[in-house]
């Protein structure tokens, strides 16, 4: 397939229809970022069947878009159909979301033995050795969640989420409050009569150590942090 264009495909009730688009553009509008569709079409003839030059008729678009405006069929296509992506695509669309994917496992997941969270790097090797299958289409969270579950026969790990007390000393709640967010979920937050900061969390269970050094750093050691039934 020529790199200057790829193909959209939809298929109703076992009817097909094709459009050839500019792939790079094709991709951006899939991925959610609006542009003419103008700027997509390579051609704006809707095929049965781009290879054999097949174009559907006025009569079936008619039928089964409701219009025979061109622009708007091929609005419906491009957003319900499959886009068939060009080989550099895939491979950097893949890559894209085998880091989220890694960065996921690592972030929720322990080793059970040690309680610590698997490096990217265990956890890269690991699915490398299950050969996973990548869809680049699909939400990371879904996907790794069932690679979790193939890794288990390669190396020990379960997802787990903890909670946790932060105790944060009067001269640094202010500044440290924003970043206990964005480690987990924010349950409860007491500021102290002294001006201490008293906050519970839960948090994923491989963030723990990185919370816990963030807290150290921006504090001076004078953090307490503290799992909790």
């Amino acid at each position: 397939m020529s790199q200057k264009y790829t193909v959209v495909r939809l298929v109703v009730s076992g009817e097909r229809f094709e459009l050839t688009v500019k792939p790079d553009s094709a991709l951006d509008y899939k991925m959610g970022k609006p542009a003419p569709i103008s700027q997509i079409l390579v051609s704006d003839t809707i095929f049965k069947d781009v290879s054999k030059g097949e174009k559907a008729s006025e009569e079936r678009l008619k039928k089964v878009f409701g219009t025979e405006d061109v622009a708007k069929i091929a609005e419906s296509i491009i957003a319900k159909g499959e886009l068939q992506l060009t080989t550099d695509q895939r491979r950097r669309l893949v890559e894209e979301k085998r880091k989220q994917i890694v960065a996921f496992i690592s972030r929720h997941c322990i080793d059970p033995r040690t309680n610590l969270p698997h490096p990217p790097t265990r956890v890269e090797q690991a699915m490398g050795e299950i050969r996973v299958s990548i869809d680049p289409f699909k939400d990371a969270e879904g996907q790794a969640k069932e690679i979790i579950q193939a890794l288990k026969p390669i190396i020990p790990i379960k997802m787990e989420m903890l909670s946790v007390e932060v105790r944060i000393p009067p001269q640094y709640a202010s500044k440290v409050f924003t970043t206990l967010k964005s480690y987990g979920t924010l349950k409860q937050e007491r500021w102290q009569p002294d001006g201490w900061l008293v906050a519970s969390l839960e948090i994923p269970a491989g963030v723990y150590g990185p919370l816990t050094e963030k807290l150290g750093n921006l504090t001076r050691g004078a953090a307490q942090i503290n799992t909790t039934k």
